[in-house]
């Protein structure tokens, strides 16, 4: 990889979360918390959806896509942050720190596109009930997880590509626990500003674009609800709350770090700390506490369980 870019720099220090040592413990401790809660909750969407027939549906395969896409974007950057928080030299070597880039990128990019099907499905499911079936057939289901992994590659790659033939030769310190495009371009050995410039234009707008796109759709919802039928609008209104608290929850740091200058303070950092850790480990608890069918899923899983024991 260095003999790519000609770079020099070998490997970037991180100056992580900052705090007394009593501080960094209880990081230490509750982010490794938050990451079990991640991975565990997450997977038991996904183990469910799977498990259970009357969850085969295409709000379930949805679900069970963006706890895959959680997971992932959790595993990326909370493991490296709490293993670097009691350690005094925090370091990541470059083809790492790429690949961080890289892999960031295509998950939220992936995640963006998929929050945009799920709002789809919610249109389809209140709005055109009697063409449901139609509009989310199996193949579309499948057909919009596939172009949102696509979208969140093409987006990486065009962001990457922007980074990867930079020169690097030092100051190597970035000022956060990961690798991301605004932080690392700025120790690039070479004006910058276009790339800046192109990033910013890239996931900025990406960012903007489907946050807007997003509420215009619940808007749409609500306002066709309340014009049809006023008293289904207080359901509607609930079955979209948990869809909007993720998309305010997700997207509020995108547009503040990708939609500003480039970062001068160490306010990203501790913004993108919702979106690997807080988002992730509260969409298992918004999707299913609130959720009928997936709370008999659970109770059906535990009798079946408890027949299997006693049988």
């Amino acid at each position: 990889m260095d003999g790519l870019n000609g770079s020099v720099v070998s490997e970037f220090v991180l100056l992580g979360l900052s705090g007394s040592w009593e501080t960094k413990v209880f990081l230490t401790l509750t982010f490794s918390l938050l990451y079990l809660g991640i991975i565990l909750g997450n997977l038991f969407i996904i183990f469910l959806v799977i498990a259970d027939s009357h969850l085969h549906s295409p709000m379930y395969f949805l679900l069970a896509n963006l706890s895959l896409i959680d997971v992932g974007l959790s595993s990326i950057t909370v493991p490296k942050m709490v293993t670097d928080l009691l350690k005094e030299h925090k370091v990541i070597s470059f083809q790492s720190c790429m690949a961080q880039v890289c892999f960031i990128h295509i998950m939220g990019g992936t995640e963006m596109v998929l929050l945009m099907a799920m709002a789809f499905d919610r249109y389809a499911a209140i709005c055109k009930p009697l063409h449901y079936l139609t509009m989310m057939s199996p193949q579309k289901c499948i057909l919009f997880v596939v172009m949102s992994w696509v979208t969140g590659v093409i987006h990486a790659m065009s962001q990457f590509s922007l980074i990867i033939n930079l020169p690097f030769c030092g100051p190597n310190t970035i000022d956060s626990f990961y690798c991301d495009f605004p932080r690392v371009i700025q120790l690039a050995c070479s004006d910058s500003a276009m790339f800046e410039f192109l990033g910013t234009a890239n996931s900025g707008f990406m960012s903007m674009v489907t946050f807007f796109l997003l509420l215009l759709s619940y808007v749409f919802i609500l306002v066709t609800v309340w014009k049809h039928s006023s008293g289904d609008l207080s359901k509607a209104l609930g079955t979209l709350s948990a869809h909007i608290t993720v998309v305010v929850l997700y997207f509020t740091p995108c547009i503040f770090i990708y939609m500003w200058p480039f970062p001068t303070s160490s306010v990203d950092k501790y913004m993108f700390i919702v979106d690997f850790t807080i988002t992730p480990v509260l969409n298992p608890i918004i999707y299913t506490l609130r959720n009928k069918d997936v709370k008999i899923a659970i109770k059906r899983l535990s009798r079946q369980h408890h027949h299997n024991r006693f049988c």
